[in-house]
């Protein structure tokens, strides 16, 4: 049985059907959801995301890493913080095609969401 503890980048309201933001480092809050044998599960949790000046992009990491968080899945992100979550042992999806928490959640419990490789982070500063 495996489970993952998987961190979404939203827009709003937390949850499934609210919208995921394009960068993660932007985002008002993750919705954190838990994907079972592959199935994502309905209930939700919240992990609220401070301004981007308190503690820069390298916050979120040690946020969802005190949150029991095993991966986040993200349309965009810096080098810096794609490095930290691999040193924080956080896997990092990526997904840019998914607008909805859900759904996003959806492709990587189906397998369809790639490990975010270092050439696809943000080159430039936000």
């Amino acid at each position: 049985m495996s489970t993952i503890k998987l961190a979404v980048p939203t827009m709003g309201e937390a949850g499934l059907s609210a919208q995921r933001a394009g960068h993660f480092g932007h985002c008002d809050r993750f919705t954190i959801v838990t994907i079972e044998d592959g199935k994502v599960a309905e209930e939700t949790a919240v992990v609220e995301n401070p301004p981007h000046e308190a503690g820069g992009c390298l916050r979120p990491v040690g946020l969802l890493s005190d949150a029991g968080v095993d991966a986040i899945v993200a349309a965009g992100m810096g080098g810096r913080p794609l490095m930290g979550f691999n040193q924080a042992g956080i896997t990092v999806y990526f997904d840019n095609t998914h607008p909805v928490v859900g759904d996003a959640a959806a492709a990587v419990a189906a397998g369809e969401a790639a490990i975010m490789d270092p050439s696809q982070a943000c080159q430039h500063h936000h």
